[in-house]
């Protein structure tokens, strides 16, 4: 097979097991409110926490309808194996999300009906009932990534996030 040939095909393959991956249904509960302790979630990043529902139950949420500066980055060309170093803007996002949560008395969790292609839980937070997404958006550091993605069958919460991007 040409390099062009093999190219496309891998191109198309990759598209459709990224396709299928993301249409995979979320086996807890979505389209509810619920209620997270806020000691059982680890901020892991400005749009990603883990939850830990028990000592073997654990749930990595991707925050939807934001996308933050990454956490970890390479640090110049430097060769394999590579050493990881803190992005300043990551680190930002991530003490503010680590703050929001911390002083939160009411944290709830609203599930979309699918994974993302890693398997990870699709949602928004609220803390003491005020979206998340909005938050982080309004302090200027997410990007808003609705226009991108779409509302994930939760247009009311998608709505909110795409006026906070405006204001």
């Amino acid at each position: 097979m040409s390099k062009p040939n093999l190219v496309a095909s891998l191109t198309l393959a990759f598209g459709l097991w990224a396709d299928l991956a993301a249409a995979v249904p979320q086996s807890r509960a979505q389209g509810v409110h619920v209620a997270v302790s806020p000691q059982a979630i680890r901020v892991v990043d400005g749009d990603t926490a883990r939850i830990h529902w028990s000592a073997t139950d654990a749930e990595t949420v991707r925050i939807l309808g934001i996308d933050t500066a990454e956490l970890l980055g390479r640090k110049g060309r430097i060769p394999l194996p590579v050493r990881p170093h803190i992005q300043p803007r990551g680190a930002e996002a991530r003490g503010f999300a680590r703050g929001a949560f911390a002083v939160a008395t009411r944290i709830e969790l609203l599930r979309s009906a699918n994974l993302d292609r890693y398997g990870r839980t699709l949602g928004y937070f609220f803390l003491d009932g005020r979206n998340y997404s909005v938050l982080v958006i309004e302090a200027g550091l997410s990007r808003e990534t609705i226009s991108h993605y779409g509302d994930n069958d939760l247009p009311r919460e998608a709505a909110e996030v795409k006026a906070a991007k405006h204001r």
